[in-house]
């Protein structure tokens, strides 16, 4: 079997698989830029809003941050796959890009 992986077929954000007579590209994990293989901890580097801990990518959790990331007032921060969002807290609702008592 000739490794057809060796001559780096795959686009950047892929990793090759070689098989018996040929290969097929595969997608790199979400966390990941550029990878090496499956998973998150065969990432070249890690998607934005993931950091590498223990050799994988892992999601920051932006709203335990030392620096608040949500500034406006009765707005909480709410963690999401590798960003966050902030929403209006509980008894506030977002009329037009203040939350204010309901």
């Amino acid at each position: 079997d000739l490794d057809e992986c060796e001559a780096s077929p795959c686009k950047d954000h892929q990793y090759c698989l070689n098989t018996d007579g040929s290969f097929s590209c595969k997608a790199c994990d979400a966390t990941c830029v550029g990878c090496t293989g499956e998973g998150s901890e065969k990432c070249k580097t890690c998607a934005s809003g993931y950091v590498k801990e223990e050799m994988k990518c892992t999601d920051i959790d932006e709203c335990n941050l030392p620096e608040k990331v949500c500034l406006k007032e009765n707005q909480d921060c709410v963690n999401t796959s590798g960003s966050y969002k902030c929403v209006c807290s509980e008894g506030f609702e977002d009329k037009d890009g203040t939350c204010v008592q309901t």
